[in-house]
This record gives C-alpha cells, sequence and structure tokens, in this order.
C-alpha cells in the first residue's frame, strides 16, 4: 500500500502575498531562476518586486543585458547536453569555452520556449512585476536611470526595498 502524497493547501486567495527577489549575480546561469521564480509567483497572483545589485546590475542595463554569460570555468557541476559527461575543470578557463558554455545554456533554455533575459523582464513588467535598481551599484557604476531598462520603477536603497517589501517572501540570488 502506498501513502498518498501530502500536498499542502494554501488556500486559493494569494491576496497580500509578497514576494521580494533580490538578484545580485549577472552571469546567465544566475539570471534565470530569479526570474523563474518570480514569474510563476505573478501567475498565482503574489505581488513580486525584484531588487537588482552589484553583478545582477547586469541584467537591467542596456547596454550589457543582451550580453550575458555562462563560465563554466568553477562550475564542477557543468556537463555536456543530454549526458553525465563533466567538463574537466582543467578544460574551463580555456579560450573559447565561455563563449562555448553561453552558447549551450542558450540553446537548451530557448528549447524549452524560454525567452533570453531582456524579453522574459518585458514578461514579468507585463504581468505586474516591479523592478528596482540598487542606488549603491548604481552610485559605484557611475549609472542613472537612462542607462538602464525604461520599466525600472526607480533607484532606491536598500533600505527603501526592505520597507517597500515589509513582510514579504525574501530570496537572495
Amino acid at each position: 500500500m502506498t501513502t498518498p502524497s501530502i500536498v499542502p493547501n494554501f488556500g486559493s486567495d494569494n491576496s497580500g502575498r509578497k514576494l521580494a527577489i533580490i538578484c545580485s549575480k549577472g552571469n546567465l546561469d544566475m539570471a534565470y531562476p530569479g526570474l523563474i521564480l518570480g514569474n510563476a509567483a505573478l501567475g498565482e497572483g503574489v505581488e513580486v518586486h525584484f531588487f537588482f545589485t552589484f553583478w545582477g546590475f547586469d541584467m537591467i542595463i542596456k547596454s550589457r543585458m543582451e550580453h550575458l554569460q555562462f563560465s563554466p570555468a568553477g562550475n564542477t557541476a557543468m556537463h555536456l547536453p543530454g549526458g553525465n559527461m563533466h567538463i574537466p575543470q582543467f578544460m574551463a578557463p580555456a579560450p573559447g569555452m565561455t563563449a562555448m558554455a553561453t552558447k549551450m545554456l542558450k540553446k537548451s533554455i530557448a528549447d524549452l520556449d524560454v525567452p533570453e533575459i531582456p524579453e522574459f523582464l518585458d514578461q514579468i513588467v507585463a504581468a505586474g512585476g516591479h523592478l528596482w535598481a540598487c542606488r549603491m551599484s548604481a552610485d559605484m557604476n557611475k549609472l542613472d536611470m537612462s542607462d538602464l531598462r525604461d520599466d525600472i520603477e526607480a533607484i532606491i536603497s536598500a533600505s527603501d526595498f526592505i520597507e517597500m517589501t515589509d513582510g514579504a517572501q525574501l530570496l537572495f540570488i
């Protein structure tokens, strides 16, 4: 006899729920998890706020957002698609490996009909997601609103973000 699965019932009323996602990484493989989780939350009726800081800023800088890369260097989990063959770490820093790994990852993601980062952010904003830029990161990089995606709501401090997302579930990626 098998034990039935236990699925928690959170009810269907998601009003008042908030999710705050801090995006601190600008490499391709770290950009997608937050966007996927935020998009899923929006689909469930959860209010979602993204805060882009440090290298995560690359996801929203007009001149960089189309050029995120994935490096196999230091990624011991890197393997070839469709198999279990790992790429040896001594090969990871070789010329062309970042370009190859980026191309492989982009293809795998595209094969699943997941959009590239700029289009994914477009969809998130269209679904009601909020995008915020970190004041300290903007100042460090000498950037202002004109350097960022047009749908960034404002450049705010970390304290402002914490205040506006009071009571939210928090993810730091």
